[in-house]
This record gives structure tokens, C-alpha cells and sequence, in this order.
């Protein structure tokens, strides 16, 4: 069901391609946003899921397991939408600022899942189920960290549990058996790690996805090539992302190219922009 009903939406919707009323030059009239998405199914009784809960370290203790969420849950659904070639190739050009298919890609892009995700949750509910979007529900509580400190000498003292959700995308794509992380604290999917995530939890029995891989970072060869790639050096090989950082840039850039904002040089130009890259190997 669930595949029809996204291949469906992307076949009738025109939000996937940049309109000439809002693109940012003419060359990106009629840019393709994202490619065939890749679709994951948990099962919402998953002990993986109370794992994240009960472990402090993974999701800093704010993770609300799928039950809390709806509490007929049996399916959890993540799905990956890769960026186009226009779009990653397009962040490629400049490693130091956010490129214009980037910025689209981002915000563009983000106007089309939330669409995507009210479209899959009403399908689902005109069949007589019951569905939550998490990332569009009310009980979504996100600490983005530094634009909610004023004072930029306190930002200083921030640490990466100053940063959390009680609902976390990529946990969940780590779940529902769609890939692993990387250095960077991204997922690395068989498409690759370029592209966005949506999710779903439901009553409906859905036959879940077999994870392929154990490990947190199974998927990711550890070559640091995202390190160089950071346009604020917040990513190390030894300490993993800083958060803090990261977000100060980002808040640099929302300042700057309102009402737009992105950046994802660590998912371009690096092994894993469009698949698993192989592992190195080690003397």
C-alpha cells in the first residue's frame, strides 16, 4: 500500500520541480528536487525502539517510543527522499556557502514532504487507519540550540544535549532498516546520504524491512572526507559533529538567505553521496 501511495503522489504533484514563479535564477526553472524515494517499515513493537528510549547516549533521554505517539502503533514507516544530481552536484560547486539548488532542495524540498506526509497519512486514514506524522504533530518537541540562546557568550557553553528532539528521523531510518550512520551524523542509505526523511507510525500491520546491518556505522567507511568538506570544521574524526558550531553557521546562513537555509556540504562530494561506499582497508 505504502508504495503506490507515494508513487502516486509523486506522479500527480508538480511541488518536485522548481516553478518559475520562485526559482532563484532561470537556470533552475524546472529542477527536479528529489529522486525515488526509499521506503522502510519498523515494527512499532521493535525493542530497537526502547532502546533509544532507555539509552541516554543515542537520543539524550527524549526519545518517545512509538506507542506514546499512538498507542495502537504496529507499524513505524521511513522514508528517504535522494536529492537529484542537479541538486547534489549544484552544493558540490561551492564547499564555503550554500549554493541555489541547495537552498531549494532544503526549503522547496521541505514544502514538498510535509505535502508527501499529509498525503500518505489521509490515504492511510481513508482506508480506516489510524496515522501520526510525527515531525508535523503537536507533540513534536525540538532544542535546536544556539538560535534559542541570545547571548552568544552563553552559546559557548552548549554541548550536544543542548540539541534533541523527542522524535528522531534518522533513528527511526536506522530502524525501519533503510541504513546506518555516518561520521557526519548523517544516514547512509543504498541511495546514498544526500536527501531527507519523513516518517510515519500506524495501526496498520505492515510487513517490515529487515535490517542488513548491526552496527551504528556499518554502512560508513570512516574515509573523513565530510571532515574538509565543513565549511566550520564542526565535524572531527576522534569526537564526531559538534552541534554547536554546526548550528551557528546555520543561523548565519537563515540570517542570510531568508526565508531559505541549508548547507549539507557533508553529503556531497564525499564516497557516500550516492551509495554505501566500500571500506577501506586497513594495514
Amino acid at each position: 500500500m505504502i508504495e503506490q501511495v507515494v508513487n502516486r503522489f509523486f506522479e500527480t504533484r508538480r511541488g518536485n520541480f522548481i516553478d518559475k514563479e520562485i526559482a532563484l535564477t532561470p537556470s533552475l526553472v524546472g529542477m527536479k528536487i528529489f529522486d525515488t524515494p526509499l521506503i522502510g517499515i519498523a515494527d512499532a513493537r521493535d525493542p530497537i525502539f526502547e532502546t533509544f528510549f532507555k539509552q541516554e547516549e543515542i537520543v539524550y533521554g527524549q526519545f518517545m517510543t512509538p506507542d506514546l505517539w499512538l498507542n495502537t502503533a504496529k507499524s513505524v514507516i521511513s522514508i528517504f527522499l535522494p536529492y537529484t544530481d542537479d541538486v547534489k552536484k549544484g552544493n558540490a560547486a561551492n564547499l564555503k556557502r550554500p549554493t541555489m539548488e541547495w537552498l531549494h532542495g532544503r526549503y522547496e524540498g521541505q514544502q514538498f514532504i510535509i505535502a508527501l506526509s499529509k498525503y500518505v497519512q489521509k490515504a492511510f486514514e481513508d482506508q480506516g487507519y489510524k496515522c501520526v506524522v510525527p515531525g508535523l504533530s503537536e507533540q513534536l518537541k525540538v532544542n535546536t540550540g544556539t538560535h534559542l540562546v541570545q547571548d552568544k557568550k552563553a552559546q559557548k557553553y552548549l554541548t550536544n544535549k543542548d540539541f534533541w528532539s523527542n522524535w528522531s528521523e534518522r533513528h527511526v531510518a536506522f530502524a525501519a532498516g533503510l541504513g546506518t550512520f555516518g561520521l557526519s551524523k548523517n544516514i547512509i542509505t543504498a541511495k546514498g546520504s544526500a536527501g531527507r526523511l519523513t516518517s510515519f507510525i500506524t495501526d496498520a500491520d505492515l510487513k517490515t524491512t529487515k535490517r542488513k546491518y548491526t552496527q551504528i556505522y556499518e554502512n560508513c567507511s570512516l574515509c573523513g572526507a565530510c571532515i574538509p568538506n565543513c565549511p566550520v570544521n564542526a565535524i572531527h574524526r576522534e569526537s564526531g559533529k559538534h552541534h554547536t558550531v554546526c548550528s551557528r553557521y546555520l543561523d548565519w546562513v537563515a540570517e542570510h538567505y531568508k526565508p531559505r537555509y541549508a548547507c549539507g556540504k557533508c553529503q556531497v562530494s564525499v564516497p557516500c553521496q550516492d551509495c554505501i561506499p566500500k571500506k577501506l582497508e586497513h594495514d
